[in-house]
């Protein structure tokens, strides 16, 4: 599994990279002091694992996730536990705290390895298009939200707002900029405000002008447009 340190202290990130040694499962591909050069270590090394720093100079670890379109896997670290509380209710893997006890890391590579490990016993990438996750921050609220749980996208201005479960927070992204990074066998422009996950359609009624009604689960109705109804039938298999 591709791992990525991101820790503004040298010595943090040495003494990580030290323990992990031990770990043969993971397998350091790099390292960033900050959520720049973070970014763009993502970007190139696609890590399928973050050990992510929550204080750092500039952005923080938090703002950091947010700037990614899909995040991977993460386990937070830190001299300051006060933010376990934090981590823990944005669902990450795990959270260390420095100085990090090897018997914790244990602990943590060990979720890790159940997270990704197939009922045979083999193991799967982290990252598939079924399991892609983004960060959401609304207010004081986080989330790690897996793209498949998302029911509906619906654009407000330059913001997205996203419906998962009883949630639907703000997303500083565009429906454009995610229309263009969503898993189109998942994932169907119903009309130019949203997007729906077609494995939440319950029913498709005929529409007047030759659109559709969609009703989606957790009562979601959905009109689609005559012009987008016509490519549903010719793109989709449902």
């Amino acid at each position: 599994m591709k791992a990525l340190i991101i820790d503004d202290e040298r010595l943090a990130r040495s003494e990580l990279r030290r323990l992990l040694k031990n770990f043969h499962e993971i397998e350091i591909v790099g390292e960033a002091r900050n959520s720049d050069e973070a970014l763009a270590q993502v970007q190139q090394l696609q890590p399928d694992l973050l050990f992510l720093d929550v204080q750092m100079p500039g952005a923080d670890g938090f703002q950091f996730l947010e700037r990614l379109d899909t995040v991977p896997l993460v386990i937070f670290t830190t001299a300051y536990d006060k933010y376990a509380l934090k981590a823990f209710d944005v669902n990450a893997l795990d959270y260390l705290v420095k100085p990090i006890a090897p018997q914790r890391l244990a602990a943590a590579i060990t979720k890790i390895s159940a997270r990704v490990s197939t009922p045979d016993g083999s193991r799967t990438k982290p990252a598939t298009s079924s399991n892609h996750q983004v960060f959401v921050r609304d207010g004081d609220r986080c989330w790690f939200v897996p793209m498949q749980d998302i029911v509906l996208l619906e654009s407000e201005g330059n913001y997205t707002r996203l419906f998962f479960g009883a949630n639907k927070p703000l997303l500083l992204r565009s429906l454009n900029y995610l229309q263009s990074r969503l898993d189109t066998a998942m994932f169907f422009r119903a009309n130019r405000k949203q997007i729906i996950n077609l494995k939440f359609i319950e029913t498709i009624s005929a529409w007047p002008n030759g659109g559709y009604l969609v009703k989606l689960r957790g009562g979601f109705e959905i009109v689609m447009s005559r012009r987008q109804a016509q490519q549903f039938q010719e793109t989709t298999t449902l």
